[in-house]
């Protein structure tokens, strides 16, 4: 069976076996009309995928042994950071820091404990609320600042030339609106 066309069974989709002729036991096959990848478009996948997992992850690592906070932490203070007042409702934090607003909500609490940020009910009808960046919070991303940047140089830019960056680019935000269509 020829993987790369099917995607069976690797990452592109399950094995297709099932459904009539399957052993007993074994699940039924996928449904009929699966778009398979083909061997571009897994090995694009596949790159995209140690991407999302690999990157985050070194990122994550690097910020907590240089400034002691986690990358996600480090975005909601940077994100604060470049608001007028240092301000934002959480929801819209939620949004641009790609999270749920329960995760958001959790680490915003940890933030809080640190005095790096602050959460104040907006007033008024419904439950809005800011998330407010203190004094301290603002010193501690303005500390991490440098060693953020430099491993996003590291990881990523510096190893790409103009085009691959412009279509990255323009891939990232292909990808976003078809999430955001969903």
């Amino acid at each position: 069976m020829d993987t790369s066309t099917t995607g069976a069974p690797g990452p592109g989709g399950p094995d297709p076996r099932g459904g009539e002729g399957a052993e007993a036991g074994e699940p039924a096959g996928p449904p009929a009309g699966t778009r398979w990848l083909d061997g571009g478009e897994l090995a694009a996948w596949l790159a995209t995928s140690a991407i999302m997992i690999s990157l985050p992850a070194a990122l994550d690592a690097r910020m907590q042994r240089e400034s002691g906070m986690t990358f996600f932490e480090y975005m909601v203070l940077s994100v604060l950071s470049e608001e007028p007042e240092h301000t934002m409702q959480m929801s819209d934090l939620a949004a641009r820091t790609s999270a749920s607003l329960s995760r958001l909500s959790h680490v915003a609490g940890r933030l809080e404990k640190r005095g790096l940020l602050a959460r104040v009910r907006v007033p008024g009808p419904g439950r809005r609320t800011n998330a407010v960046l203190t004094g301290a919070g603002y010193g501690e991303v303005v500390a991490a600042a440098p060693g953020h940047v430099a491993a996003v140089r590291e990881y990523l830019v510096d190893g790409l030339g103009p085009a691959e960056l412009a279509a990255l680019r323009r891939i990232g935000a292909s990808v976003e609106a078809a999430i955001d269509r969903t």
